[in-house]
């Protein structure tokens, strides 16, 4: 039987507001210990930031990170996975874009995230990704 997006997601994903700002995200992010965020409008999904995003969108631009809203550097041309689709179209979908992260949305509103860690804590916990995700943060 085919494992499902649903089974490694990450559930209740960390969600904020178009217009919060760059700096309100970072802290989030540190205080979540976590490295992306989900960007929702009326609790509809509009994008996905990632704290790659905010060095290379915001920072490396000399952008004022406390005026500068992550609508403004989100990534908004999301690949997005249902909670009932099998894993290796996950995968499928992330060599395809190149990307890290997926939202998992149910009817435009999102229920989770899964990431490449995710996949490699389930796959292949003993690999070398394996490992760095399932560690302890050094923060």
């Amino acid at each position: 039987m085919a494992q499902l997006v649903r089974d490694i997601m990450t559930s209740r994903p960390v969600t904020v507001e178009p217009q919060t700002s760059v700096t309100d995200v970072a802290r989030l992010m540190s205080e979540q210990n976590i490295g992306a965020v989900l960007v929702t409008d009326d609790d509809r999904l509009r994008g996905l930031v990632s704290d790659r995003d905010l060095v290379v969108r915001a920072l490396a631009e000399h952008r004022d990170p406390d005026e500068t809203t992550v609508a403004g550097v989100c990534s908004d041309d999301l690949v997005v996975v249902r909670p009932d689709e099998e894993l290796d179209h996950a995968v499928q979908l992330m060599r395809e874009h190149s990307v890290r992260r997926i939202p998992v949305v149910e009817e435009g509103h999102p229920i989770g995230i899964v990431s490449l860690g995710d996949m490699a804590m389930e796959r292949d916990p003993g690999s070398a990704l394996g490992d760095i995700s399932a560690a302890e943060s050094n923060k």
